[in-house]
């Protein structure tokens, strides 16, 4: 999740409707300057207990932050608290409950991403032999309550505490329990976004069941492959779902502009977080929000706003894809080659669109429910399994990766990131679902085994 860092009076006032637009438009980029970001979040934990560690506490989450500026890492401050970093890698960043995040820097090819997650996990890891701690790469914390795990000192957190069970049963999940990897992609035009953004909403259920890797809750199976994407079922209604919208004539930066106007807020940053949870960000460019009465939005309150909606893809200005479970090394390598591989070339992109252009709303809300349960196993429109559109899809991405040509110190093109989701389409075997063949085997029903199996 993203961390404030601005201060009040940088950026100009809202004046008028293409103010808000203007966030959309001018993240457009020629081709040759589209660009690759990838967020990946990990589970922390004690070696000697499994217990998740505190910000406070000896060697905790505050200790780990301070240990990462031997490599270069610059503190960023809320109030007196340490709550982020920031480097030429992009930014380290705490979410809810500790799960620890890398927001890596905008680079041109996936050998430069793949070697920005490495260098991250070596340090961590290094750093984490010296505190006692490790690191799950999971969906979902697959042994503790709610109850169980500290809370991060964020002033947007604790208004998001306060507010998630107003609106959903599981809010609170999703912010204390789940990790995700993430990418985040160009776009050269309106009309480009529009057709990336459907072709990724489309398919974003397929890598959900490619990358499913939460099956466990408080320590048994949950029913679940991927059991972070079915929190989001109810999380919200006002700020998640497939945007049904997205699929009608007319879909552009005005109509996801209007969409943002009717998601309710949860804050605004003045010299720290003030809680507008609930409250109509219409009435804050009229100058009428109740908790800050007369004051008008600014252009990095709209850019915050933007970030408290949590659709399966998400458009600020870039696109972002949000349906991936977190996993080890070589899967955060794989989710941004799945994308680039189908997005950034115009005929992988014009045949993946080909594959779910004649998809129904109706498929959409289908699919999406069933995913989460039954992976790979899930069937589209026309009775085809996932397995079975997962392998032409994979195909599709390989050759944009090879027409993108991005080539590395020994000959090798981009494609071989897409090694890891071809041997889970091969085998129809999800990850959730080796993970639960070990609980029932190897592990014999002993928990205590994931953090030996799924560690970084």
């Amino acid at each position: 999740m993203s961390t404030r860092t601005a201060a009040d009076g940088e950026d100009p006032l809202i004046e008028s409707r293409e103010d808000l637009i203007s966030v959309f438009s001018e993240g457009e980029k020629p081709k040759e300057q589209w660009r690759i970001g990838t967020e990946h979040e990990k589970f922390v934990f004690f070696e000697d207990s499994h217990r998740a560690p505190s910000y406070e506490e000896r060697g905790g989450i505050h200790a780990l932050l301070i240990a990462l500026t031997k490599y270069g890492w610059e503190p960023i401050y809320e109030g007196d608290k340490i709550i982020a970093l920031k480097g030429s890698d992009g930014n380290v960043s705490l979410e809810p409950a500790g799960q620890f995040e890398l927001s890596g820097a905008p680079l041109d090819n996936l050998h430069q991403t793949c070697a920005e997650t490495g260098r991250h996990l070596e340090q961590v890891k290094a750093i984490g032999e010296r505190l006692g701690i490790g690191f799950l790469g999971l969906g979902m914390w697959p042994d503790k309550t709610r109850e169980e795990l500290p809370i991060m000192p964020k002033g947007r957190y604790d208004i998001m505490l306060r507010h998630m069970p107003r609106v959903g049963s599981m809010g609170l999940d999703m912010m204390l329990r789940t990790c995700t990897i993430q990418t985040n992609l160009d776009y050269s035009s309106e009309a480009d976004m529009v057709k990336k953004f459907r072709v990724s909403l489309a398919l974003q259920p397929l890598a959900t069941a490619l990358f499913a890797n939460s099956p466990f809750l408080e320590g048994k199976p949950n029913g679940y492959l991927s059991y972070r994407s079915h929190i989001w079922t109810d999380t919200d209604p006002h700020r998640t779902g497939m945007l049904p919208f997205v699929f009608e004539d007319g879909f552009g930066y005005e109509r996801y502009a209007d969409y943002m106007l009717d998601v309710p807020m949860y804050f605004a940053f003045r010299d720290g977080y003030v809680d507008a949870a609930g409250l109509d960000f219409k009435d804050f460019l009229a100058g009428k929000l109740s908790v800050l009465p007369g004051e008008r939005p600014r252009i990095g309150d709209w850019i915050d706003h933007l970030s408290t909606a949590f659709p399966e893809v998400r458009l600020k200005s870039f696109l972002e894809m949000r349906g991936a479970d977190g996993g080890p090394h070589n899967r955060i390598c794989a989710l941004p080659a799945f994308w680039v591989g189908l997005l950034y070339d115009q005929g992988a992109l014009d045949a993946a669109w080909d594959e779910v252009k004649h998809w129904t709303i109706e498929d959409h809300r289908r699919i999406r429910s069933e995913v989460p349960r039954l992976g790979l196993k899930a069937k589209g429109p026309r009775g085809r399994t996932f397995q079975e559109l997962g392998a032409t899809i994979l195909d599709i991405a390989a050759s944009g990766l090879r027409a993108r040509a991005r080539i590395n110190g020994a000959g090798d093109d981009e494609t071989g990131y897409l090694a890891p989701l071809h041997e889970i389409v091969a085998s129809g075997k999800t990850p959730a679902e080796r993970l639960l063949d070990l609980y029932h085997g190897q592990w014999g029903g002993d928990m205590s085994q994931v953090y030996h199996d799924a560690r970084f």
